[in-house]
């Protein structure tokens, strides 16, 4: 085998990776690409193996078996060169707080070997791309969590990367900061060679990848577009929005054509059974009517992508 893959389309590889703690397999089995300029979105419950599939690419931890390669660099037999073509954003990013954010890019821009001369300019660069520019003497531990999240983003992408690879990068932060991480990284993708594989437990951040994978129990369960995913359940949501709205999900849940039924915000999203759509509708109605419960509006929708993964992981694995 050659000692790289330069002229490969993706940007990374996985194949049957495994990833054994004992006798459990965090990662089983994992086979992934993505594709270079792409955009692609990670999701699962908790523990299905997203980040220690981070830490496997980036060379964080080592594959019991299976292989691994990033920019075209094996992993972990080449990881010093895959580690220089990769940008990494943990879940939790550690700050010096006592530092100024020009001083915390410059520790992680040397760190990267970026020299003297280099660092300077690249880390003002950076800077003005994220939005930091005007506080780059400002403390790292006064910035708000927004401004932290994007001074992570900058330690990322200071050495040039050609692979991002961002662990729930938005977690705990307020939907405009979310809505301005997500226009950077589409900027960035947009403008250069950049591929991003990202973990994400929002379905709108999802909605947003070229393509997502699902993961469950440490497997690749389904990937493919958003679009594409969507129409595993298409023609079979219904949007409900009544009163009392727990009781009433608990009502039409005993409907046999009703395979769930899950409260979003103040409506229900029923998923019914393949054909019977219709039918369902009407039975709602007669359910509340008998029940004195107020149906307000009941409406076929097109299925989400939380519908999607739902139902994924109803099903066994």
């Amino acid at each position: 085998m050659e000692d790289n893959f330069r002229g490969m389309k993706n940007a990374i590889e996985a194949d049957q990776v495994v990833k054994a703690f004992g006798a459990v397999h965090a990662v089983d089995s994992l086979t992934l690409q993505v594709r270079e300029g792409e955009i692609y979105g990670l999701v699962g419950p908790d523990g299905a193996g997203k980040t220690t599939t981070m830490r496997l690419l980036c060379g964080a931890l080592a594959p019991t078996s299976g292989r691994i390669a990033v920019a075209g660099w094996e992993v972990p037999r080449q990881v010093e060169q895959a580690r220089a073509q990769i940008g990494y954003l943990p879940q939790r990013f550690s700050l010096y707080e006592e530092l100024t954010v020009l001083e915390n890019l410059r520790f992680f821009a040397e760190i990267r070997s970026l020299t003297g001369t280099d660092w300077l300019p690249r880390s003002r660069e950076i800077l003005d791309f994220v939005g930091l520019g005007e506080f780059a003497g400002r403390r790292a531990g006064q910035l708000s969590g927004g401004m932290k999240q994007k001074l992570g983003l900058a330690a990322a992408l200071v050495h040039r990367p050609r692979v991002l690879l961002l662990d729930e990068p938005t977690t705990g932060v307020d939907p405009a900061t979310r809505q301005s991480f997500w226009q950077l990284i589409i900027r960035l993708v947009s403008e250069g060679r950049l591929s991003v594989l990202v973990s994400t437990p929002y379905m709108d951040e999802a909605g947003r990848c070229n393509r997502v994978g699902f993961m469950q129990t440490g497997r690749l369960v389904v990937e493919g577009p958003p679009g594409v995913l969507r129409d595993i359940l298409a023609d079979r949501i219904l949007e409900v929005i009544g009163r009392p709205l727990r009781p009433l999900r608990d009502a039409v849940r005993t409907d046999p054509d009703v395979e769930d039924a899950q409260m979003f915000g103040d409506r229900l999203h029923l998923r019914t059974r393949a054909g019977t759509r219709a039918t369902v509708c009407d039975r709602v109605r007669e359910i509340a009517m008998e029940k004195q419960f107020t149906v307000e509006r009941i409406r076929p929708i097109p299925a989400g992508l939380e519908d999607v993964f739902i139902s994924l992981l109803e099903a066994k694995p």
